[in-house]
């Protein structure tokens, strides 16, 4: 009960300063791969401070409670993640926070908003079924949704789940809004409905959206983690070397890969999720 206390204080205080130094490595070792200098590691909050100090212009305040309540149940979500609770109710958690998303972009009846929602919950319809697998495969093989009782396993579970490990890898590319499927959003200046879900929000709002996204960035990270972890206190490390390989192919894929369409990601995250995740799910289930 202490260790979960301490481990949910711990994502609350740590996770932004962490989701803000990925966000810089990011940016910096982009800018390694497009041979410029790139911006300071700490871009990303000299960003979010001036962005908070700036004059608050909210197109409705409806847009302001939608964004805290996406900020909130982010960060229930990755507390409750880190706290050792039940993953499928992680997940469900994390759906309804991204709900709170798609409301804050409608709210302003902006076009560009607006198409950028809709592409937001077409995101969401081609990567929940991966979301759904794995939480199923954990509980395949560990017999429980549990997170503490998953991390504590003798294998990794990794080893029994290779195929919907890769799935979740490839749908957090979606996850993170990341070319190729940065189509409702994108960090990037090729977007072409603007900043889409982002288009009307400004000030603080855009500061908290930032901010959030870093919350849910180490916990997607966390859930690359827990493929990994296992009971011996060593398997702590090879889960950091992991997620330090998945993040830097994530960035890798950001700048190698142009644009998807939606229909093109829609069916190609369907297909990845059928044949890896699928059959890895099946062939766990002839075993048992």
């Amino acid at each position: 009960m202490r260790n979960s206390i301490i481990s949910v204080i711990a994502y609350i205080l740590l996770a932004p300063i962490a989701g803000g130094l990925l966000e810089g490595i990011d940016r910096k070792i982009s800018a390694r791969m497009q041979r410029r200098v790139g911006p300071p590691l700490l871009q990303p909050f000299y960003d979010v401070a001036k962005l908070f100090k700036k004059q608050v212009i909210s197109v409705t305040n409806a847009q302001t409670f939608l964004l805290l309540s996406y900020l909130v149940f982010m960060v229930l979500t990755g507390s409750m993640f880190f706290a050792g609770s039940d993953i499928l109710l992680c997940m469900f958690v994390l759906s309804t926070a991204a709900m709170f998303l798609y409301f804050a972009s409608t709210v302003t009846s902006s076009p560009y908003s607006t198409i950028g929602a809709s592409r937001e919950l077409i995101q969401m319809i081609a990567y929940e079924p991966a979301v759904l697998m794995a939480c199923v495969g954990f509980y395949l093989v560990d017999g429980s949704f549990e997170i503490h009782e998953i991390a504590s396993s003798p294998v990794s579970s990794i080893f029994n789940l290779p195929g919907v490990f890769a799935a979740f890898v490839f749908i957090i590319t979606i996850k993170m809004r990341k070319s190729p499927f940065d189509i409702s959003t994108s960090h990037h200046a090729h977007q072409e409905i603007v900043k889409g879900i982002t288009s009307e929000m400004g000030a603080r709002n855009l500061a908290l959206f930032t901010v959030t996204e870093w919350y849910e960035n180490v916990f997607l990270m966390g859930v690359i983690g827990l493929f990994v972890v296992n009971k011996n206190p060593y398997s702590y490390i090879s889960a950091l070397f992991v997620v330090v390989i998945v993040y830097f192919l994530e960035i890798l894929i950001d700048n190698t890969s142009a644009r998807m369409k939606q229909r093109e990601m829609l069916k190609l995250s369907w297909a990845v999720t059928l044949v890896l995740a699928g059959s890895n799910i099946w062939i766990l289930m002839l075993i048992k």
